[in-house]
This record gives C-alpha cells, structure tokens and sequence, in this order.
C-alpha cells in the first residue's frame, strides 16, 4: 500500500513492484497487489489465507526502520465512516463481518524520512527495500 506520488509513502508500492520484477507472484499459492491508496481493494481478495501489507508507518524512529506488527497491535478509530472513506481496519473489519477475514495479517512498516512529493523513495528507505522484500517472502514461508 502507498502512495507512489508521495517519496517514501509508497514504499509498499515500489516493494510490491520489486517482488514482482523477482517473478515471486508466478505460483498460484502467492498473489501480490500493488494496492496504492485503495485500503478497500482488500474486500475483492478471494479466499486468503494470509494477508501481507507493506506501508509506510509512523513511529517516531529512525528512517528506515521496519516494523512487524498485526492489526490488533494499534490503535484504531471505530467511527462511522462513507464506504468512500474506509481505512485499512474498517476495510479487515467489512471482511471479519463477511466472514471473509483472512486466518492471519501480518503488517510491515517501515518508518518513512520524506513525505513529499517525488516518485522514489529516500535513500534510507531505497536501501531497505532488498530487507523488506526478505522480511515479506520469510512471511509467505509462515503460512
């Protein structure tokens, strides 16, 4: 997830794109979505069993650094909201009431340096992308 226009808040765009280019979506077991800034783009997955998100997460560290975490480890606001506006978590909520919630969703963030507008990441974030990409294919591997 991410927004491309946006320096690092599209590095989960330019990891998904990386993933890819490796040819790691050719499987039929492993369906990677460059998902953008479309949090609700999740309630047309079919039948899955594990739910990977790559975004940009605010954490008051060091650029770069990588967050592991599930959705249940931050907060989130149970406000009403229009089905235009839906978050990340309304989006696994509508999913959960669906029946349709994947078994596990696991969230790697990555602590972003610029938020402005450009099309590639920082150099701190660009350096971590070979990581990330790691991080994400040990994840496939838990399934």
């Amino acid at each position: 997830m991410g927004n491309l226009l946006l320096k690092d808040e599209g590095i989960g765009v330019h990891v998904a794109h990386t993933l890819k280019e490796m040819g790691l979506d050719s499987g039929a077991n492993l369906n990677i979505l460059d998902a953008g800034t479309c949090p609700d783009v999740i309630l047309s997955l079919d039948s899955v069993d594990k739910l990977i998100i790559v975004d940009a997460a605010e954490g008051n560290c060091e650029p770069g650094t990588i967050y592991r975490f599930r959705p249940g480890d931050v907060a989130s606001s149970a406000e009403a909201c229009s089905a235009h506006e839906m978050s990340f978590s309304h989006s696994l909520m509508m999913l959960d009431v669906l029946g349709a919630k994947p078994k596990d969703v696991v969230i790697i963030g990555v602590q972003p340096k610029e938020v402005d507008w450009g099309l590639e990441p920082s150099v701190e974030l660009a350096q971590r992308i070979p990581d990330i990409v790691r991080l994400v294919v040990e994840e496939t591997k838990k399934c």
